[in-house]
């Protein structure tokens, strides 16, 4: 029996392949968009061999062609009937010191990271609202907790995504609308398998049922995982400029 449906985006690859696999394995149908829709019919085939009672519809997508999202997501409700989820995960990284990066590069990041996953969720919100119920989750980072050097785009767009969803959540507290924001960590992926130091890595499949977990109990924030996370990113949030200076 089928536990709902869950929309993905940026589920070609990394964390978002890897959880829509989880989720199959528990039950949801899926809605699987990417830049990269060879890859989704990939995981489709894949899924359907190994989860055949599950459903699993696949669009092309890239968020920063905003106008494209709305009616994406209104077709993948007609294909799967209703959406209970949808997690806002599509992002990217781009490396190097604000001072010598070109200014596009972070706009880049700021364009996909932030404005895409905004669309994402208003778009989904306006169909909760309409349906009567939903679940918005959202892909934010540890790297949230503060300014990062050579990724200062990155932990800025991360940050904003994580305080628009607060501010969702105050606006539909008397709603039937659940919000979830998730800060991973280091999970093993391609958006940080190049930087030199990634401590307290978990394998992508692990960070996939962790997240899956989370979605599930329906909270309202938590690192990914919890340990050591939560306190490292409390800890973070104090530490001198002088040794974040330093990462």
């Amino acid at each position: 029996m089928s536990k709902g449906s869950i929309i993905i985006t940026g589920a070609s690859d990394g964390i978002g392949k890897y959880l829509a696999f989880e989720m199959a394995k528990r039950g949801y149908q899926l809605g699987l968009t990417a830049r990269r829709i060879n890859l989704l019919e990939e995981i489709k085939a894949e899924i359907g061999n190994t989860y055949p009672n599950c459903k699993v519809e696949v669009a092309a997508l890239d968020v920063s062609n905003y106008e494209e999202i709305g009616p994406c997501l209104d077709q993948l409700k007609t294909k799967l009937g209703t959406i209970n989820i949808v997690l806002a995960n599509a992002g990217i990284a781009r490396a190097g010191k604000v001072s010598k990066a070109p200014w596009q590069q972070h706009i880049e990041v700021i364009n996909t990271n932030v404005n895409g996953a905004i669309v994402t969720l208003s778009e989904a919100l306006r169909i909760f609202n309409e349906q009567g119920h939903g679940h918005l989750v959202g892909t934010s980072s540890v790297a949230a907790f503060r300014g990062l050097p050579n990724n200062a785009a990155y932990s800025a767009s991360k940050a904003a995504l994580a305080t628009f969803m607060e501010g969702i959540r105050a606006e539909t507290l008397k709603d039937n609308i659940d919000v979830t924001v998730l800060y991973p960590g280091f999970i093993d992926t391609a958006i940080n398998r190049d930087l030199k130091s990634r401590p307290f890595v978990i394998g992508v499949e692990d960070g996939a049922k962790l997240f899956a977990d989370l979605i599930e109990a329906k909270v309202h924030s938590s690192t990914v995982p919890k340990w050591p996370w939560s306190l490292l990113g409390s800890f973070i949030k104090v530490l001198p400029t002088s040794l974040i200076a330093k990462m």
